[in-house]
């Protein structure tokens, strides 16, 4: 297993440019699957789940080829397998998309059951019980999801509870229904509303994505579409609060600020300037940083997945903070780690009360899944001699060349490789 090695309490200066974002990236390849003709994908982060999920499609006997390190080729014309039960369909949580795209392009899918990060229980019961609403019959049974149809019938769906994977998922599979599907209560996120860009490139007709309503009229076929992949909100979040951790000033580029604007709010509150472009944010932290309080929520609210980073940053803020997750049951499991490099929490229930500490010191811990990875790293840049991060095979899932990344705005940070 790979390490990071970080000696902290460098200040962050300078640039950095944000890549394709993960989770469009991971929702807009599978349905690349249900496209005749090629697909060309640009601006796709260079990250493990993206390798993961083109040799998925490879395995199923589509053809799947990186014209650069950021852009891919991928043909399924002559059709791939509808069933996808390998290993590598179990190292990802996103491979659920693969169900959808297969039910609308072949009305059969059988998928492994998803992996990916472990923060309590990640239920994929909304996604199944859209298929069902379409006319699929859906069964569960040794790891896999099996799901066949006849035919899909349009239908009005409400979602129990904004999800964003059911509302794409169930998007996915109406894409090819016969009628018109409606979603309601669907979710908002950025990654929603370009999945739906790329299909409709492909000859959908979705609208209303990015609103609680997205209606879709079923066409019977879809046509490869060149598309590029939006930048990636998460990413660049990380950023842009460790430039404020480390008292740093950092210009984060290829983002659209819009998409950041719940963390942009925080960090003003907590004393950082922000600064906005078309494409781009200037984060400096001069001042001493001010406790705030922050609850997770779908877009625009704040995002679960900055809710380690977020954190982190709270942990060295004078007075305390109150940090409520509202979106994972369990994604407080990266604390005890935290708490290694010094943090003073208290966690009760989904609520975390952050006394604010002076500054992090070095220890080793663990990446305990992709986003607590990235507190780990931000953690370690504010602390006072070394830490050493282990894990680092969560980090890579989703960040590219983050050690590169970071040593450009002048982190001591190495990466010691495990054994083979």
């Amino acid at each position: 297993m790979d390490k990071l090695v970080v000696r902290g309490r460098k200040r962050l200066t300078g640039e950095v440019t944000i890549s394709g974002a993960k989770n469009a990236a991971v929702a807009v390849i599978p349905a690349a699957v249900m496209a005749t003709g090629v697909s060309v994908l640009e601006n796709l982060p260079s990250i493990e789940d993206v390798r993961n999920i083109c040799h998925t499609i490879q395995e199923m006997g589509g053809k799947c080829r990186f014209l650069d390190k950021h852009t891919l080729e991928i043909d399924c014309n002559e059709g791939v397998s509808y069933q996808a039960t390998f290993e590598g369909v179990q190292k990802m949580r996103a491979s659920y998309y693969l169900i959808g795209a297969l039910l609308a392009r072949y009305k059969k899918a059988e998928v492994a059951m998803p992996g990916g990060c472990n923060f309590g229980k990640r239920p994929i019961d909304l996604h199944l019980k859209g298929f069902r609403a379409l006319g699929a019959t859906v069964i569960e049974e040794d790891g896999m999801v099996k799901a066949y149809a006849e035919k899909l019938i349009g239908t009005s769906i409400y979602m129990d509870q904004v999800s964003v994977g059911a509302t794409i998922n169930v998007m996915l599979a109406a894409t090819m229904a016969e009628g018109t599907t409606t979603i309601e209560n669907a979710a908002k996120e950025p990654h929603v509303v370009d999945t739906a860009n790329y299909l409709n490139m492909m000859g959908a007709n979705i609208k209303g994505a990015g609103t609680d309503v997205i209606r879709i009229k079923g066409v019977p076929e879809l046509k490869g579409a060149q598309y590029t992949i939006i930048p990636d909100q998460i990413e660049a979040g990380t950023y842009m609060i460790a430039a404020a951790i480390t008292g740093g000033d950092v210009l984060v580029k290829n983002i659209i600020p819009k998409h950041m604007d719940s963390l942009t709010a925080k960090l003003e509150e907590m004393n950082v300037k922000v600064a906005e472009w078309e494409d781009s944010i200037r984060v400096m932290a001069d001042e001493p940083l001010r406790a705030v309080n922050v609850k997770t929520m779908s877009y625009p609210g704040f995002p679960t997945d900055l809710q380690p980073q977020i954190a982190t940053l709270l942990a060295v803020c004078n007075g305390t903070s109150v940090l409520t997750e509202n979106v994972w049951e369990n994604r407080y499991q990266y604390m005890g780690e935290l708490r290694k490099l010094g943090a003073d929490v208290e966690i009760n229930g989904r609520v975390a009360t952050i006394h604010g500490i002076k500054h992090f010191s070095g220890a080793e811990v663990s990446a305990t899944d992709l986003r607590a990875g990235a507190a780990m790293i931000l953690a370690a840049l504010a602390a006072e001699g070394e830490t050493i991060i282990d894990g680092v095979r969560y980090i890579d899932r989703g960040y590219e060349d983050v050690e590169e990344k970071f040593r450009a705005m002048g982190a001591e940070i190495d990466r010691i490789p495990g054994e083979q």
